[in-house]
């Protein structure tokens, strides 16, 4: 059953701004709530030698917590973050190229994984880059009472017994 009551089942204001950052090929901020990330896309460029692919373009995603270095989570959420761009980019049109995408979090109060998702591709958008279709992402959790909760804050991601991302 969906939470009714208190916004359970209504997505926080959120909102996207294209072509921040003047260095990278193509940037994106996108704000879920009081969740906030920043993606900025370097390539189709060159690749190093070890890590290039003959038949199609190398993706590296890059997750930099808001304060001090990646851990286990980022890592983790990199690899979701990047299985889920490498299903859309027809880096078959790049072989031998490299793509970067580097996220950095301003702020999050719930629901980061998603968020990212949405920046990722709002970059890859900006940077022109081919895609075969759009994604986005929305996170869902399970409240003590097994009520489902949409887009949940960090509070609520807390006490929930389970925390899905689709």
């Amino acid at each position: 059953k969906m939470a009714t009551e208190g916004g359970g089942c209504c997505l926080r204001p959120f909102s996207c701004e294209q072509g921040l950052l003047s260095r990278p090929d193509g940037s994106a901020a996108f704000l879920q709530g009081d969740t906030s990330v920043l993606v900025g896309l370097y390539g189709p460029a060159e690749v190093k030698v070890s890590k290039e692919l003959p038949d199609r373009a190398a993706l590296e995603v890059l997750l930099r917590p808001k304060v001090g270095l990646p851990g286990v989570i980022e890592r983790s959420r990199e690899q979701l973050l990047r299985r889920t761009c490498e299903a859309v980019v027809l880096g078959v049109l790049h072989p031998r190229t490299a793509i970067t995408l580097v996220l950095q979090v301003l702020s999050d109060a719930g629901s980061l994984l998603s968020c990212c998702l949405n920046a990722a591709c709002m970059g890859m958008l900006d940077a022109g880059l081919p895609l075969s279709s759009l994604f986005c992402g929305v996170t869902c959790a399970i409240d003590p009472n097994g009520v489902i909760v949409l887009d949940p804050t960090t509070q609520q991601e807390q006490v929930s017994p389970g925390v899905g991302y689709q």
